[in-house]
């Protein structure tokens, strides 16, 4: 990548490194690749203390003000849900109005409100909106009122906005009537070996596996149920928790009360996590609102034949590759027939790394680039007033209407996170 170099800020995720999900390892590695260009780039990151940090057996350390070649800038967050990100993000803004940058990506719809402040220190902004948040269980109805008016506020104060898959490109077109830059997340084509796993009593293709937070959206309760009413042999490996939420872990818990499920819990260990997907004979993906998923990509590149929940989300991924269920029982009849095909289940595995190539990480560097200079050149104004639509049509109906047809305009990883 050649350009003039621009100052660019990256604001309202916990930064890097990348130790949660989608969001923070978007950051890392655009953001690296941006440096490398000859661009300025600025991060705005979370302490690395408190309960989240305690719960990975991290000790409070020093933070570093640089990374990759990316300028750190460290902020306290209060470490309550509903505002851990806001105030984070609060204060960061704060601090990029003092000291000025060319272009600002700000991650996640949620932090609409303070992009006025953006907008009257003259700082060009780009919203990356995620997901459906407001369809998250998690959320109590107030939660899910904010989230709707976040969307519009995005809308309406962003100078651009990124979608990361069709589907949620297609939601904000047919809600707002707004255009999006489309830009989903790389899918690194890895091959990681399987030394980690004897260490878990694993062998490779002989177990199949879970990984996710432990939230109702992404149907880890359902992936449960379904495996134990099937006459699988091989064990269910179930990679997650909920940070905050008990109720979820519980059912979760009781559901995998049967010898062939084993739930891991976090795993904090990029190397090993990978050679888990790498291994799996399947991996299930419940993930249904949270638009292109890292946690997906990251199966594709390792080759993992994936089990996805059936949204179209899922579907412009995997294709024809991938194999959908929709509730338990029809995961139990999938996992059955994967058990009974291993040699099909290879295919379809070596087929989704084929797929991973038209996620690059390149490509995806290369677009937030292009965004960012257009931003800078003040080459992108605001599509739409915010205001929803009457009779917009619901994302799922447009996006299966439409098919999965790739990446659109642009061409497109985690832990235990995978949000």
């Amino acid at each position: 990548m050649r350009t003039v170099p621009l100052n660019i800020a990256m604001v309202g995720t916990r930064g890097v490194p990348a130790r949660y999900g989608g969001f923070e390892t978007a950051v890392e590695e655009v953001g690296r690749r941006l440096a490398d260009a000859g661009h300025r780039v600025r991060v705005y990151c979370r302490h690395p203390s408190g309960p989240t940090a305690a719960a990975r057996g991290q000790r409070r350390r020093a933070a570093p003000e640089r990374y990759l070649g990316m300028e750190l800038v460290h902020l306290p967050a209060l470490r309550r849900r509903s505002l851990e990100t806001l105030s984070h993000t609060a204060l960061s803004v704060g601090h990029l109005v003092r000291h000025r940058t060319d272009v600002a990506f700000v991650f996640n719809a949620a932090n609409a409100p303070l992009l006025p402040g953006l907008r009257l220190a003259r700082i060009p902004v780009a919203t990356h909106v995620d997901g459906l948040e407001w369809r998250r269980a998690k959320w109590g109805p107030a939660g899910r009122r904010y989230y709707r008016v976040a969307e519009a506020l995005a809308v309406r104060w962003s100078d651009a906005l990124i979608a990361d898959a069709r589907g949620i490109a297609d939601y904000y077109a047919s809600e707002f009537g707004a255009a999006t830059r489309q830009i989903a997340y790389g899918a690194p084509v890895i091959d990681p070996g399987h030394e980690a796993l004897a260490g878990l009593d694993l062998t490779p293709g002989g177990y199949h596996l879970v990984v996710a937070r432990f939230e109702p959206e992404n149907h880890v309760l359902e992936a449960v149920e379904g495996y134990v009413a099937s006459p699988a042999v091989k064990p269910l490996v179930v990679v997650g928790s909920a940070p905050y939420s008990t109720a979820y872990t519980q059912a979760v818990t009781r559901a995998a009360d049967d010898p062939r499920v084993r739930l891991l819990g976090g795993v904090w260990d990029a190397a090993v996590l990978d050679q888990l997907y790498a291994n799996a004979l399947t991996y299930v993906h419940g993930h249904s609102v949270g638009g292109t998923n890292p946690s997906l990509l990251r199966a594709v590149g390792a080759g993992a034949a994936t089990v996805a929940w059936d949204v179209p989300f899922n579907r412009e991924v995997l294709r024809d590759d991938g194999r959908y269920f929709d509730d338990p029982a029809s995961l139990a009849a999938l996992l059955t027939q994967a058990e009974a095909d291993t040699d099909a289940v290879a295919a379809r595995g070596r087929a989704l790394v084929a797929r991973a190539r038209d996620y690059d990480w390149d490509d995806v560097a290369a677009a937030y680039q292009t965004l960012a200079q257009d931003l800078a050149a003040r080459r992108v104004r605001p599509s739409a007033s915010g205001r929803r639509r009457r009779g917009g049509r619901p994302v799922r109906t447009q996006a299966r209407e439409q098919g999965s047809q790739g990446q659109g305009s642009q061409a497109p990883e985690p832990r235990t996170e995978a949000r």
